[in-house]
């Protein structure tokens, strides 16, 4: 039996899960870097994070079975969703790839060009591989999403969700705190110091 109706548009498609946390897809992953990294440690209890300053690294883990992770958390633009989320990555490989490139006289700071994650394989013998794309301003649409998300990242250490602050005042930085925010005018500018 075939169904001449139509039940659903031609051009439906089903929306992606999101949510505010980037989640890394097998395959390529682009995100442009918003903000300087948070840096710390990542313990884990109850099956929820329990996150540290760099300063502040536990002696040993909750979990014997899950040591301690240094972690980097930021602001990143997900093309693929087209949306603001907070990256956390925990993967060594990452990290040094990124350190590598911001520290490379030709890259430089990664906020001025997006990145491309290629994740492959699964479990134990997932691999991760970055490509730096040609640098070029963010977008209108990019610009004026920071300008009007408040993101406060120094949250992951108490707990509590980044994107839980109320809507950003008039004249403020999006409520970001010290430097975890780049506004949109410092997109374009290179930033001297970043703590990679």
């Amino acid at each position: 039996m075939t169904n001449t109706s139509q039940f659903l548009p031609p051009t439906y498609e089903v929306p992606k899960a999101g949510g505010n946390y980037m989640k890394l897809a097998p395959g390529n992953n682009v995100v442009r870097i918003l903000s300087t990294p948070i840096l710390g440690w990542e313990d884990w209890k109850d099956n929820k994070p329990l996150r540290f300053p760099m300063d502040q690294k536990p002696e040993k883990p909750v979990d014997p079975k899950r040591p301690i992770k240094h972690f980097w958390a930021f602001i990143v633009w997900d093309y693929a969703e087209g949306k603001l989320k907070v990256m956390e990555i925990t993967q060594s490989t990452i990290q040094e790839s990124i350190k590598n490139l911001y520290e490379d006289i030709d890259w430089g700071d990664p906020r001025q060009y997006d990145i491309d994650i290629k994740k492959t394989g699964e479990k134990m013998e997932t691999k991760y591989s970055i490509i730096a794309k040609p640098p070029k301003p963010i977008t209108q649409e990019i610009k004026e999403k920071l300008e009007t998300t408040n993101i406060d990242l120094t949250e992951l250490y108490k707990g509590a969700d980044p994107f839980g602050g109320k809507a950003p005042e008039e004249g403020s930085q999006s409520g970001h705190v010290e430097d975890n925010y780049i506004d949109s005018e410092a997109i374009g500018e290179k930033v001297d110091q970043i703590p990679f």
